[in-house]
């Protein structure tokens, strides 16, 4: 059975109840009209796949019903039918927008066939759409990496995760791999072949964020130019991803909770219930329940999101993941002609990494960026993390600073020397002195 919702706008009613008939066998949801003035009424309440319209009726013609969809709901397809039909009506219509032209009277595969054609480029619009706007937002590898215990367990759990439909909470700081880890539990889920659709709470303000998840109908506030489908509607069917879903605000969380308890919501400015079947994967940094205590956070919606919790550790608690993740990028770049020396591994494993695991990715792809040695050693790495391979400790009544500079002098001295096995000229180059200075530093320490 196909899905689409059909808006049939006809004035003579045999020919209204044959095609209402006719679409409702082939599994659509429709509603009729019997002029245009009601058609467009109806127009104003919902949004449609498609619209059916004859061009010949009382009170509005087919030309002003196609004029004014187009201008409240733009992505909704519409196919005009009429027994009185011209090429120049035919030329008009495809002017003004209409998808296809049919003339009474019409064979029934015919106006099936056309239909099933419209609803697809319809459902294809709508997935062009959404994969623009999720490689526009796109995160930032394929594959969740990780060998070390914590990312194991994680692991294993997924595709016990993916196969129940209930709602799920990850948590864990930012750049960890909530998204990620989200789009594999998609992808591995039963509703894989429908639509992932993922929004950021914190980036919208309240009253964008409530247009782009329930969708809004014309004129329902400033700027409402036309009807609009809010991406639980995209969703149907699939999976909502909503991160920092601790910084929704609360007025539309008691939106949201309705959804979660019985599928239904709104549109704002709507004046009809819709139904809707997501699964909803939600992700935070923050402690909601931390954040329900203190009133930030609704305790009822909480314990709706939080039927599976899934913590991802950060990248300082699995710092045995970074050499297969150097790997990694390394692979992805299409690099295979250099690597990591031991040194610049050991820095990046001591670093802390608070951005985890896009911070490690990001300061790689600037390291392969700006150096084009074959063995990248810790000089190629930023300052913080070549900190980590010095070792500073002070003994209970301090140092001697001048001493220790002294010493370290002396040994890069010594080394410098042996490196250029002997020569001054080469030693004081390795140094990046010059040989009068390196000849006077010999001098001053009695190294000969």
């Amino acid at each position: 059975m196909e899905y689409g919702k059909i808006l049939i706008v006809e004035d003579e009613k045999s020919m209204n109840e044959i095609l209402r008939m006719l679409l409702e066998g082939e599994g659509y949801e429709v509603v009729s009209a019997y002029d245009g003035r009601e058609g467009l009424e109806a127009v104003k309440k919902d949004i449609f796949d498609i619209v059916l319209t004859d061009i010949k009726m009382p009170v509005q013609t087919g030309f002003e019903v196609l004029r004014e969809v187009k201008e409240q709901s733009p992505e909704t397809i519409v196919i005009m039918i009429t027994a009185f039909g011209t090429t120049e009506d035919a030329i008009e219509a495809m002017k003004a927008g209409a998808y296809d032209y049919v003339n009474k009277p019409f064979k029934i595969d015919e106006i099936r066939l056309i239909i099933k054609k419209a609803l697809e480029k319809r459902h294809l619009s709508r997935e062009v759409k959404n994969l623009k706007e999720q490689l526009d937002n796109s995160y930032r590898f394929e594959n969740i990496i990780g060998k070390s215990k914590c990312m194991r367990d994680l692991l294993m759990a997924v595709p016990r995760v993916a196969e129940s439909n209930s709602n799920v909470l990850l948590t864990g700081e930012t750049g960890c791999g909530k998204e990620l880890l989200a789009h594999a539990i998609h992808k591995l889920s039963k509703r894989a072949d429908k639509d992932f659709v993922a929004i950021n709470c914190a980036a919208l303000p309240e009253g964008l964020l409530e247009s782009e998840l329930f969708g809004h109908m014309k004129g329902s506030f400033t700027g409402a130019s036309s009807n609009k489908e809010g991406l639980f509607e995209v969703a149907n069917s699939g999976t909502m991803f909503l991160d920092e879903i601790g910084d929704m605000p609360l007025a539309l969380q008691a939106k949201l909770l309705r959804v979660l308890e019985d599928g239904t919501y709104r549109r704002i400015g709507g004046t009809k219930d819709l139904k809707t079947d997501v699964r909803v994967i939600s992700a935070t940094n923050k402690i909601l329940k931390d954040e329900s205590a203190t009133g930030r956070f609704r305790t009822d919606l909480y314990y709706r999101l939080n039927v599976i919790p899934i913590h991802i550790p950060p990248l300082r608690n699995r710092r045995d993941d970074i050499p297969i993740l150097l790997d990694y990028f390394l692979e992805k770049n299409n690099i295979t002609n250099r690597r990591f020396s031991n040194d610049a591994i050991d820095a990046l494993m001591k670093y802390s990494w608070p951005g985890n695991v896009r911070e490690l990715e990001n300061i790689i792809d600037r390291v392969l960026t700006f150096s084009e040695k074959e063995i990248i050693t810790a000089e190629e790495l930023p300052l913080e993390l070549r900190e980590q391979l010095i070792s500073v400790e002070f003994p209970p009544d301090g140092v001697f600073l001048d001493d220790i500079l002294m010493e370290t002098e002396k040994l890069y001295l010594k080394k410098a020397l042996e490196t250029a096995a002997g020569n001054k000229t080469e030693a004081a180059k390795v140094l990046n002195i010059s040989f009068r200075q390196f000849r006077h530093r010999l001098k001053k320490y009695g190294i000969d």
